[in-house]
């Protein structure tokens, strides 16, 4: 076994190759940039190297920084992770000959798969099924016009090199093919550096199910069965789950057959996963290969037993795989979520920022958390907005699916927006539970899907309790240090001439509807009695509120033990009215990033929901759109412009 493994990743991925390399009696090595200095990645590494600034093109996929970093460090094995050099066929070579082993497939293997038109071209000659459509070179708009035509709308635009969504667009008709062209080659170039584009029969009401499959340089192959990835947004995974529900041994045996076919077809080893669509009646189409270990890749090694992770370590080091095919089976269920920090309602737009508070669920029995974070750690706007992966193991599929949900109901998260409660949803809908999504599921979702829970009063007798509490403890404070301590001044019983002594706080929640809620306390021979609204609140609820938990940061008050975590704040009435009548007539970069687009010029009439700015954030496009007819004021941003949060980007005359 290797002596030193360098991990060339960051986060999650880094920390869990840390764990099992550990495990194994290897030393690791963690690189990192200016805003990880202080990440647990690297505070868990035996040593650290420093890659340069912020932005990853200057850290991580700086090849020089980090071939520079296994050199001075003696690393004989890289583990690329996910992401970043992990399919980068050159990078693979570069690690090879400069002494080192790279912990992943041939490069030979990482290039047949990492061109998604030569990949298709493959699979046809292996006799995996492929999805109908154009993968040549010609890139011009009017050939683009015309296989579109043939191969009929609505179609798939698609990055030819990378994944996770970027670079990728439906598009319904021909009116929307130019835009969108542009669009998702400018998206691929920045995500990847290339921007040509392929074009695939867009199929409508199909399931993303993938293969893992595994193998040596003594040509063994075997796959570990399959996961149901068809929960997802902007083309990217945020629940798998393994086995696949409802799938045939049939169709399981057939794919499963066919996922090993494409890997011999290009000679591979390690690890990887061959992703296809599954159509209602049951037909399947190769997707494309990952020529890497998958973020999902957990729900794989509880249903098997197995660590992945080890397996690529030992057959990087030549080492056979560890049981053959008939060896394998798959026992119990799994599920996988990934908690985001973004904003669901918001177009699932990252929300970068310090996690301030930070709590995971215990005493919940089969729950595994992989995360890259701890209390204090900062979510950059640079990189992956993940927080954690939530994998839940069950006897059954509804085990597992309970207890994700019990995790998730007892997570503790303030600082940046997460989709905590998004997952929930989706975990209870009728359509998961009944085990018949599609990809196309999250984008139908109504709207109400995404709107904030309604403030229960649980959640507001918790938060004036605590307020109560805060401040008879400081009275009592205050009373102790008094030379009076019988003063009624450092009394907290809000003492009254001809009334009741009572609290009155009003609260304003974070919701959609930035409710309000008047609350009287009344404290008498140690037991309260509250009032909202001028209506008495009963036992059942008090009895309730007294189990929430309530965290205040920054003025907020969180309340936790409700299931949704719900924030009010006390607030001045006025003051709050006054800023809610203001109408901003300016437009702010919702969080830092590269200008991509500019649509729009100085005293350009718009049509409310026309794309005026497009900011370019973690490898994602973000639209700024018009919020209502008018005229633009002045334009304040050209492309290629690096914008903060905040960041003025135009104006709209009033």
């Amino acid at each position: 076994m290797f002596n030193k493994l360098l991990i060339a990743n960051r986060g999650e991925i880094a920390c869990r190759v840390m764990r099992t390399a550990k495990r194994l009696g290897v030393k690791t090595v963690a690189v990192y940039s200016d805003a990880d200095e202080n990440a647990l990645h690297v505070r868990l590494a035996d040593e650290t190297v420093h890659l340069g600034p912020a932005a990853a093109s200057e850290s991580y996929l700086n090849a020089d920084a980090v071939l520079k970093a296994i050199s001075d460090t003696h690393a004989d094995a890289v583990h690329p992770g996910y992401g970043f050099f992990s399919e980068n066929a050159d990078f693979a070579d570069a690690v090879r000959e400069a002494g080192a082993v790279f912990v992943g497939p041939p490069s030979q293997a990482i290039r047949d798969m990492g061109a998604k038109d030569n990949a298709k071209a493959i699979m046809e000659q292996a006799d995996v099924p492929v999805v109908p459509g154009y993968y040549g070179d010609d890139q011009s708009l009017d050939l683009f016009a015309t296989q579109a035509e043939r191969i009929g709308y609505p179609i798939l635009l698609k990055a030819a090199l990378g994944g996770g969504g970027k670079g990728m667009r439906v598009v319904t008709n021909s009116d929307h093919l130019e835009d969108s062209i542009s669009s998702a080659r400018r998206e691929a170039e920045n995500a990847f550096g290339d921007g040509r584009l392929l074009i695939e029969k867009y199929l409508t009401q199909t399931r993303h199910v993938e293969m893992q499959v595994f193998a040596d340089s003594h040509g063994s192959c075997v796959h570990l069965f399959e996961r149901d990835c068809s929960l997802q947004r902007r083309h990217q995974k945020i629940i798998e789950e393994a086995p696949a529900p409802g799938l045939s041994d049939r169709v399981r045996k057939s794919m499963g057959e066919a996922a090993v076919r494409a890997a011999k077809a290009v000679n591979y080893e390690g690890a990887g996963t061959v992703e296809f669509l599954l159509t209602q009646d049951e037909h399947f189409y190769f997707m494309e290969m990952n020529t890497r270990l998958q973020v999902e890749h957990p729900v794989t090694e509880l249903i098997t037993g197995t660590d992945l992770v080890e397996w690529q370590l030992r057959v990087a080091d030549g080492e056979k795989l560890p049981c053959d095919q008939n060896e394998l089976s798959p026992a119990g269920h799994a599920i996988e979520a990934r908690l985001y920090a973004e904003d669901p309602s918001n177009g699932f737009m990252p929300a970068p920022g310090t996690l301030h508070h930070l709590r995971w669920p215990d005493n919940v029995d089969g729950v595994r958390i992989d995360t890259g974070v701890q209390e204090g750690d900062v979510i950059s706007p640079h990189y992956d907005p993940m927080i954690a992966k939530m994998i839940c193991y069950g006897n059954t599929r509804e085990d597992a699916r309970q207890r994700l949900l019990d995790a998730l109901e007892k997570i503790e998260i303030i600082g940046p927006g997460n989709n905590t409660n998004f997952l929930r949803m989706l975990l209870d809908h009728q359509v998961f539970t009944n085990g018949e999504m599609d990809t196309a599921f999250v984008d139908q979702l109504a709207d109400d899907a995404f709107a904030s829970p309604a403030v229960p009063l649980e959640a507001v007798v918790g938060a004036g309790l605590y307020v109560v509490h805060e401040r008879e403890a400081k009275s009592a404070a205050r009373a102790e240090r008094s030379n009076d301590p019988f003063s009624p001044w450092n009394q907290p019983d809000c003492w009254r001439l001809n009334d009741q002594g009572h609290q009155d706080l009003l609260f304003m929640a974070d919701d959609d509807d930035a409710s309000t809620f008047h609350v009287s306390i009344f404290h008498h021979h140690g037991e309260y009695a509250l009032s909202i609204n001028g209506a008495a609140v009963g036992n059942e609820t008090l009895n309730e509120a007294e189990r929430t938990r309530v965290i205040e940061v920054g003025g907020s008050l969180y309340v936790f033990g409700l299931g949704p975590v719900f924030c009010l704040s006390l607030f001045d009435p006025i003051l709050a009215a006054s800023e809610h009548d203001q109408v901003s007539s300016s437009f702010a970069a919702p969080m830092p990033g590269k200008i991509a687009a500019v649509a729009v010029v100085d005293d350009q009439e718009v049509t409310k929901g026309d794309v005026l700015v497009v900011v370019e954030a973690m490898k994602m496009e973000h639209a700024i759109t018009a919020p209502r007819d008018g005229t633009i004021g002045n334009v304040l941003c050209k492309v290629g412009d690096q914008v903060d949060e905040g960041h003025e980007l135009l104006t709209m005359a009033d």
